[in-house]
């Protein structure tokens, strides 16, 4: 997998892995970064570019092993708190999400029949490389509502179909936030097997927030609530 720009990288690192090939131009800003055990190699201005997803690339780039998470590498806290992305397609949305995963301190976020790779080079963009540092499962729904059911945590599914808005529904104890995509929301599957649904109020002319908004607004009324 790509992982590009000097900050993504080092997060990266700093969450334990360990990049396979380095590569940066002739120009890059002032920090440094070197591995004895990477393959390093200088390429021009020109050549990086290409190979860049960014507009005006700080000239760091880095090829990493894609890491490989299973539920039972999950640990979770004493009050945990996951979430669940259903069919996301977009990967602004799903960096976005795990923006807000590392920023609210998630114990873990469950991509369920993923629309978009997680490794996607826009996603660790997006994501501002915290798709290291956030521990991500890739799965169907069936596998992550077992782990779910045997890991006791109450599923809270987001839906505009309800009548009960979101800051009045108890997210103090373990607790799994599902969101879907935007146009369709979330399946069958995690409406029917949710302990709970809530809402987002919508006071305007449309029906939906984007669902990395979505999911900002509800994890953070839940840390709210556990008074962090």
């Amino acid at each position: 997998m790509l992982v590009e720009g000097f900050d993504e990288i080092q997060l990266a690192l700093s969450a334990g892995h360990t990049p396979q090939t380095l590569l940066s131009s002739p120009e890059p800003d002032s920090r440094q970064l070197t591995f004895s055990s990477a393959e390093t190699l200088m390429v021009s201005r020109a050549v990086f570019e290409k190979i860049s997803y960014r507009e005006n690339p700080d000239g760091w780039l880095a090829i990493f092993p894609i890491p490989k998470t299973s539920y039972d590498d999950l640990k979770l806290s004493d009050n945990p708190l996951v979430i669940v992305a259903e069919s996301i397609e977009k990967p602004g949305n799903l960096g976005a999400i795990l923006r807000t995963a590392d920023a609210a301190g998630v114990d873990a976020v469950l991509v369920c029949d993923p629309r978009v790779d997680v490794w996607n080079p826009n996603v660790v963009r997006a994501s501002r490389g915290t798709v290291f540092s956030v521990p991500v499962v890739e799965g169907d729904n069936a596998s992550a509502l077992k782990w779910l059911k045997s890991s006791k945590l109450r599923i809270v599914a987001a839906t505009p179909s309800v009548d009960e808005t979101y800051s009045d529904m108890d997210l103090s104890q373990p607790s799994a936030i599902a969101v879907g995509t935007e146009d369709e929301g979330l399946s069958d599957f995690w409406l029917s097997n949710a302990d709970a649904k809530v809402k987002i109020p919508m006071l305007g002319k449309v029906n939906s927030l984007n669902v990395s908004v979505s999911t900002a607004l509800i994890v953070y009324e839940a840390l709210r609530q556990r008074g962090a």
